[in-house]
């Protein structure tokens, strides 16, 4: 059977069940798919790069065919790098495309040898973002059924440690 790899690029702050959907439902089109989890200083994420890679290993880790990895620099020559021709893209809704559609055209015009595969989240996920799971967190809001398990518990340590009191 010939391999098929793909790399589902992103950042993963953290990573949601919109995100494990993508991945598994992924799948079902591709023997392996490479998880590269963006190293991107200019968003402040909430959990390191490390914590990030370390919490989609766990929720993965009966699954040999998923592999993740960090990556900085372009998506591109991540993808050369591990031999794969195709990156997964989610687009919830019509406001993704154009950002998507740009950056798929860039990476096009980078490597003309790279496709982009869209795919569509099932439609209760269809609303979920990353961000919209660390804004209800850190609200004191419930995030079940919008993160894994493991993820939920480590929102919770993050977003609920006591706050550094500043002397004056």
């Amino acid at each position: 059977m010939l391999e098929t790899r793909a790399v589902y690029p992103g950042s993963f702050d953290p990573i949601t069940n919109g995100h494990v959907d993508i991945i598994e439902r992924g799948l079902r089109v591709f023997n392996r798919i490479i998880v590269a989890v963006l190293e991107n200083p200019k968003k402040r994420p909430l959990f390191t790069t490390k914590e990030r890679v370390r919490m989609i290993q766990d929720i993965f880790a009966s699954k040999k065919e998923v592999e993740v990895r960090a990556f900085d620099g372009l998506l591109v020559d991540f993808a050369r790098a591990r031999g794969t021709h195709v990156v997964i893209r989610g687009l919830r809704a019509i406001s993704d495309f154009e950002y998507e559609f740009q950056m798929a055209l860039m990476n096009r015009s980078l490597a003309p040898d790279i496709e982009t595969f869209f795919m569509m989240p099932s439609v209760n996920y269809s609303f979920l973002s990353s961000n919209l799971v660390r804004e209800v967190a850190a609200l004191g809001g419930s995030v079940e059924g919008l993160v894994p398990e493991p993820v939920a518990r480590k929102l919770g340590d993050k977003v609920n440690r006591p706050k550094k009191v500043q002397n004056p």
